[in-house]
């Protein structure tokens, strides 16, 4: 009887972490979708902020899931409590997006954009290092071989679409530019927001592939248990 106390609390913090992992995967590209459609077009608009809003609450929702399990690990909390605090600021700044939709020409809606931009690409790039340090956890060598190696690549991938997006925005801000330079970003400017989903595609899918191994790995150990 003493055992199946314990036993029985594991089972609940597994049971959540599935369903915060299961919410990170269908959240991903639900707020990718979301996000843009609400940016470029009008088919949104009638529902006004609520879906940027609820899909990014879709991924805090997930995180805090995940907070269930292994509480005692510093390590893990840390990794885990960065990801919440810059979903908790993607869902503040996501409004923005609706606002921006409407009045294209205030420049504040437009900078709540390129801020919202920004802390999504952080909010990706912490949350590979938190699903490093759950795959740690997790006794499933072949899982941390995998799940080190594609997250140290996609790491890599967004620390280079953080630099391209951060050099795009101190480049508009410069007044004196060669002639060059200018043409580029006037070329850019004409779909800067489907090249900006091209280069978040590959991390995005990346992503996905290492919740859904882990989430895996975590039924098949509770399931195929005898």
């Amino acid at each position: 009887m003493p055992d199946l106390a314990p036993k029985a609390e594991l089972l609940r913090s597994l049971g959540r972490l599935v369903r915060g992992l299961s919410a990170l995967f269908w959240g991903l590209p639900l707020s990718l979708l979301v996000c843009v459609r609400t940016a470029m077009s009008e088919w949104l608009r009638p529902l006004g902020m609520l879906p940027p809003v609820l899909a990014t609450g879709l991924l805090l929702y997930g995180l805090l899931q995940l907070g269930c399990f292994q509480k005692q690990e510093r390590i893990w909390r840390n990794a885990l409590d960065r990801a919440v605090l810059l979903a908790i600021v993607n869902i503040g700044l996501a409004p923005f997006i609706y606002w921006w939709n409407r009045l294209p020409g205030v420049s504040y809606y437009g900078l709540g954009v390129a801020v919202l931009v920004l802390s999504s690409l952080l909010f990706l790039f912490n949350l590979n290092y938190v699903l490093q340090r759950l795959a740690a956890m997790l006794p499933d060598e072949t899982l941390r071989v995998e799940t080190t190696l594609f997250g140290n690549l996609n790491l890599y991938l967004l620390c280079a679409v953080l630099f391209l997006v951060s050099l795009y925005f101190a480049l508009h801000e410069i007044s004196a530019l060669p002639i060059i330079l200018i043409q580029l970003l006037q070329l850019l400017e004409l779909g800067r927001q489907w090249l900006l989903v091209f280069l978040v595609l590959l991390p995005v899918a990346m992503t996905m592939t290492l919740i859904w191994k882990i989430k895996e790995v975590i039924l098949a150990s509770v399931f195929g248990e005898d």
